[in-house]
């Protein structure tokens, strides 16, 4: 008889582990409490706009091993688009330089070397000041391990590191700082070329995976929100979706909850989780982007972080938005459109725009925070933890997400 799991969210993480279980021989059931899937990774069309816009501007790297290997499974790899070379242009609007960071192609950091290539005005010795983040661990300070000052940091290592914790850098986790920097600027340019889903983080990374598991009998039901866990001795015996809606689990069947913090705390009475998250603001604007722009700007000195390019299409990224939550909506995006018309070249008067304000985006990636991240396991012998606030080693990102579902599939394939 083929082995059941249920897997609760079909977010990126819940996605991730219904796809490894469906490809080793379980019959996956997806329960989603929403009427769609991908959690914060998804795609809409905006009204505002006419055009379909993510409600979070995602950037992938060539090192995401996890997250590539799982577009890979849904057959959409091929809808990650990026530069040849691991090349990352910036500007400082304060001063109007601009500049090209160029990793190369190497699985070495060999870049450092090269004047050319590196950040201007850095010397080999401002990067080996950086080696103390290789090794540190997780409950000590960025801003306790490096030197949170200088040329290189302010216009590549708080820019990076911002993005990555989304936290103000020295206030963050040095050992997830370190994570992010030996998978990246440690790893080479072969690791480091950016990634970007220019049709939408859905139609690559969500629907794919919804249409895969359909197909081949699988169940996905929306709009499916589990009330409650049904207990007996060491194990998880019972789904309950309320209204009488009960599924009784067979002795052999699994149980992947891959839910928010929040909604997993209360199915679980006493399980630590991470209690404080960060926003992040995401702003879209209906503008043909210059020919020769780049996919991905890096901008210093501004309100906007990160510009992005798409067809029809400019978008920005600010990390550590909690200051930005309760801004007037017209003034905040009368702001970014001058940062966007002073990096990108564009001009004209606000065109269509719409800002997308996450809240509770991340949990907040300080040492305190971080210490609260559960493991995969529980003390329910078939119920297993999925989702980028769980502790995989990585602050909340999509790598960190399809990491903690393949973890949790792993952790069901290896009962049999």
């Amino acid at each position: 008889m083929q082995k059941t799991v249920h897997i609760i969210g079909a977010g990126i993480s819940g996605l991730s582990a219904a796809v490894r279980l469906a490809n080793g021989g379980y019959k996956v059931f997806v329960h989603e409490a929403t009427q769609q899937a991908g959690g914060r990774c998804r795609s809409y069309f905006d009204a505002a706009t006419s055009l379909t816009i993510d409600n979070g501007n995602h950037l992938l790297l060539s090192g995401n091993r996890h997250a590539l290997s799982y577009a890979r499974a849904i057959g959409t790899e091929a809808g990650l688009v990026g530069p040849a070379r691991a090349q990352f242009p910036f500007v400082d609007l304060a001063s109007g330089r601009r500049w090209q960071l160029d990793l190369g192609d190497s699985r070495l950091p060999l870049w450092v070397f090269d004047e050319a290539r590196r950040v201007p005005d850095t010397t080999l010795r401002d990067y080996l000041a950086l080696a103390p983040l290789a090794w540190a661990g997780t409950g000590a300070l960025v801003g306790n391990t490096i030197p949170c000052k200088g040329t290189l940091y302010d216009r590549l290592v708080q820019p990076l590191l911002l993005a990555a914790l989304n936290v103000d850098p020295p206030e963050g986790s040095a050992g997830l700082a370190g994570a992010i920097v030996r998978e990246t600027l440690l790893a080479g340019g072969q690791a480091c070329r950016p990634l970007i889903a220019r049709d939408g983080l859905s139609s690559v990374l969500i629907e794919p995976a919804v249409k895969l598991l359909q197909e081949r009998g699988h169940s996905v039901q929306f709009s499916h929100e589990l009330r409650a866990l049904g207990m007996a001795n060491d194990r998880i015996s019972e789904l309950d979706f309320g209204n009488g809606d009960k599924i009784a689990l067979g002795a052999d069947d699994a149980v992947v909850l891959a839910v928010p913090p929040r909604a997993a705390a209360s199915l679980l009475p006493g399980l630590k989780t991470p209690t404080k998250f960060r926003a992040i603001v995401n702003a879209h604007f209906r503008v043909d982007p210059p020919r020769d722009a780049a996919p991905i700007l890096g901008v210093v000195g501004g309100l906007v972080e990160w510009l992005f390019a798409f067809p029809q299409r400019m978008s920005v990224t600010i990390s550590n938005g909690d200051r930005l939550v309760d801004m007037p909506r017209e003034e905040l995006a009368q702001a970014i459109w001058q940062d966007i018309c002073e990096a990108s070249g564009v001009s004209g008067d606000l065109p269509p725009w719409q800002i997308v304000r996450e809240r509770r985006a991340t949990f907040e990636a300080t040492p305190e925070q971080n210490a609260l991240r559960p493991g995969p396991t529980t003390a329910q012998k078939n119920l297993f933890l999925a989702g980028d606030w769980t502790a995989t080693g990585l602050p909340a990102t999509i790598e960190g997400s399809v990491r903690s579902g393949d973890r949790a599939a792993d952790l069901v394939l290896a009962r049999r």
